[in-house]
């Protein structure tokens, strides 16, 4: 095995640090709620395992985001983990807040809302938040799964979206 050369980073700048992550593979994700009789949620690729006993699953939000501050009323949130056939919802998803389901299937479960036919269904509460940086974290409590095994993952890489080879 032979050994490469690698030009260091002068900086960690925002722009170095997202260009590095951007290494870094993630499964992709749809956090939703029902707030006032409307769906309000956003894409998420932040979703990251925090503890098996207690189950705890946690997300980070922009302090920019506008659907957050929203998002925050609910008590029940549904995560999406979305599968290989579902890269056309991140379509939608891109949209201003108020347009953002609109073609979406979704599934409303206790104030939780769900994509349709998502890999996979987590109902969490929040449990505690902290400030992190120019985000806020989230800790959150899984209530409920459920994994559809037959599908594959999309998958978030290179700042674009790819499915997995077989």
């Amino acid at each position: 095995m032979g050994i490469t050369a690698q030009t260091p980073i002068p900086s960690v700048t925002p722009a170095a640090l997202r260009s590095t992550l951007a290494g870094f593979t993630t499964g992709l994700s749809v956090v939703a709620a029902e707030v006032d009789g409307r769906i309000v949620g956003m894409p998420a690729n932040s979703l990251v395992s925090v503890s098996l006993d207690p189950p705890l699953v946690a997300l980070a939000f922009a302090h920019t985001s506008t659907t957050w501050p929203m998002l925050r009323r609910a008590g029940s949130w549904g995560i999406s983990v979305l599968g290989e056939e579902q890269a056309q919802v991140l379509q939608y998803l891109r949209r201003p807040a108020e347009e953002r389901f609109r073609g979406v299937e979704m599934t409303i479960d206790g104030g939780a809302a769900f994509v349709r036919h998502a890999l996979a269904r987590i109902t969490v509460t929040p449990r505690s938040d902290v400030e992190a940086g120019d985000h806020t974290l989230v800790l959150l409590e899984v209530k409920r799964l459920h994994r559809d095994t037959t599908q594959r993952p999309l998958v978030f890489f290179d700042s674009t979206t790819h499915t997995l080879s077989h």
